[in-house]
């Protein structure tokens, strides 16, 4: 099909929030049967953008022409009957309600005046056939892991017929096999002429499914390509104005003394899990979807219920069975879904770095002294180089890789002597990666024990002193860096893989 018909015509869209101008005077076009990726830093304005194309934000100036129509008033549903479906990158799901009740959600068939449940699952069955998931629609969303949570997501916005299909970091949580069954879905999508804006900080995905890319910079329109006319490092360069030399920026340094133990340790799927880890050390633990990494470190953070094990930090046995156990002796964990566990989005950045420290900054009766408060955040904000118009900014309001960076200031002054951090990269861009880098490498530099689950096999084999791998909730392979490469690490996460090896 040729691509050259104009499904949507931004241009010259403006948006500001309470102290931040997100979006000035922004210029955006997208082609019938076309991806369109938008690419920028996380702070650039894409996810704004999207949301006011998808109607749930409303632009301040500029003008938005949709299939030769003049948008000036819009919502949700209206954005929905003009066929413009939203795969948003947070997810926005009910938890108590099922698959299928998730996927239809508002547009239920009823029948004398009660849901037709078994035509409601039968539609969602169809659709999650398509997409090769294998899931029972019936199932209630709190039940998923956060992969299928995101299928089901995709699922969601397929089931609308949409003209305009916008996807917000589609991929942050997929396998390797559902990336694929994804990209298949695109190719389908392309071919009906539905129009894709593609969203992702995984810019090798791009030349699978990209025909177009934009980039935005600090609220502001950079430059439109074609993909096939540009490269990897040119891409980058535009996002962040400068070159980034060094992707990965390991710091060499000599291991100190052990600092944790952890000995046959079982809970739930995880098995005689074993390992030590030394001050100075980074360990990423690799393995594929569902192996068991998260599981095991939520256990070492008194997030999961220890069946049986040892776990010895600094030669002193401990009983960890809640997160304030783990916290209080020194471990602590910036979890994989830093939106449900790792932030309070409606508190400020000041209340979210407070919030784990109040042992620190109350007196005997509770009450928290402001200024402490402030001076606690104001330090964590300097050292992390949150970009924030104050530190009484509410949380959700900022970028993805300052979300993060708040999930890891609100540990860094504890002076734990174990981090534990959980998809650390996941969702923000390349630059804001390199930053969560660096913290990792200061850590590691003051001779505190880093641990860090990762399903980005360049991000493990660039960041790691030593490399543990996991499948079927065993530990299955202990890799030093200078040893370790893609195919070992692949090797050791299939290792136990076919029914009947365990």
């Amino acid at each position: 099909m040729a691509i050259e018909e104009n499904i949507l015509n931004i241009e010259g869209v403006s948006k500001s929030f309470p102290g931040v101008k997100a979006l000035d005077r922004v210029s955006f076009n997208l082609r019938k049967g076309e991806v369109h990726a938008l690419l920028g830093e996380n702070g650039a304005g894409k996810s704004t953008l999207m949301k006011i194309i998808g109607g749930i934000y409303t632009k301040d100036e500029g003008s938005y022409e949709a299939f030769g129509e003049r948008i000036d008033d819009l919502n949700p549903r209206r954005a929905e009957e003009l066929g413009i479906a939203i795969i948003h990158q947070e997810l926005n799901l009910c938890e108590h309600l099922t698959v299928a009740e998730n996927i239809f959600l508002g547009r239920e068939e009823v029948r004398f005046g009660m849901i037709a449940q078994r035509e409601l699952n039968g539609r969602a069955d169809e659709i999650l056939r398509q997409l090769k998931i294998d899931l029972d629609p019936t199932t209630l969303i709190e039940d998923l892991p956060v992969s299928k949570k995101q299928m089901v997501e995709i699922a969601k916005a397929l089931s609308v017929d949409a003209k305009i299909l916008i996807m917000d970091e589609p991929t942050s949580a997929l396998t390797d096999r559902e990336i694929e069954d994804l990209f298949r879905i695109i190719g389908d999508l392309k071919s009906r002429g539905c129009g894709i804006i593609y969203i992702s900080h995984r810019l090798e995905e791009l030349e699978h499914i990209a025909d177009r890319i934009s980039i935005f910079r600090d609220g502001r329109y950079i430059i439109t390509k074609d993909y096939r006319d540009t490269h990897l490092d040119e891409i980058i360069s535009y996002m962040v104005g400068r070159e980034i030399k060094e992707k990965f920026p390991r710091l060499e340094r000599e291991r100190g003394a052990r600092i944790l133990e952890v000995r046959n340790l079982n809970s739930g799927m995880v098995r005689n899990a074993s390992f030590d880890l030394y001050e100075g050390e980074i360990i990423g633990f690799a393995g594929l979807m569902g192996a068991g990494r998260t599981e095991l470190v939520r256990a070492l953070f008194g997030a999961e219920h220890i069946d049986s094990g040892e776990i010895v930090l600094d030669g002193r046995e401990l009983s960890i069975r809640s997160p304030r156990n783990a916290i209080q002796n020194g471990i602590v964990l910036g979890p994989e879904d830093r939106k449900l566990e790792g932030l309070c989005g409606k508190l400020s950045v000041r209340e979210n770095i407070g919030l784990a420290n109040l042992d620190r900054i109350s007196n005997t009766l509770g009450v928290v002294n402001r200024k402490k408060e402030r001076k606690l955040a104001e330090g964590a904000i300097g050292d992390l180089k949150i970009k924030t118009p104050s530190m009484d900014q509410l949380a959700f309001n900022l970028s993805g890789g300052n979300q993060q960076k708040i999930v890891v200031a609100k540990w860094l002054v504890r002076n734990a002597r174990v981090v534990i951090f959980d998809e650390p990269t996941r969702g923000i861009d390349v630059a804001a990666k390199v930053s969560i880098y660096k913290i990792m490498n200061q850590l590691k530099e003051a001779g505190i024990g880093v641990i860090f689950v990762s399903s980005e096999m360049p991000e493990v084999l660039g960041m790691s002193d030593r490399i543990l791998v996991m499948c079927n909730g065993r530990i299955t392979g202990d890799l030093p860096a200078e040893e370790a490469t893609g195919d070992k690490v692949l090797y050791y996460a299939t290792r136990y893989e076919e029914e009947g090896k365990i």
